[in-house]
């Protein structure tokens, strides 16, 4: 848990992802579509990835990956992001961090 929260509040946006998930990428598309260049971290890469996941969804995540952190705070997965973006509610979240 601690490794996953100090990752996600050192920078604006940070998707924890894996290297085989198309959401993700999908998730980070996105991101770079609005023009943020997120901080991704494959967590299926990582020796504690398996850790990490679990901490995710303890945090609340409905799906471990894309975990979505914006400003150091669990925004979710592919559903809650794609929900803010077509509300109109995601860019200004981001002005915001």
């Amino acid at each position: 848990m601690e490794k996953v929260m100090r990752l996600a509040s050192q920078k604006g946006v940070v998707i924890f992802t894996k290297s085989s998930c198309c959401l993700c990428y999908a998730v980070n598309i996105l991101f770079k579509e609005i023009g943020v260049v997120p901080s991704v971290y494959e967590i299926d890469k990582d020796p504690e990835g398996r850790e990490m996941e679990k901490a995710i969804t303890r945090l609340g995540c409905t799906a471990p990956v894309p975990a979505v952190f914006i400003g150091g705070n669990l925004v979710g997965s592919t559903n809650e992001v794609m929900s803010l973006h077509l509300s109109g509610s995601l860019v200004p979240l981001l002005q915001q961090c």
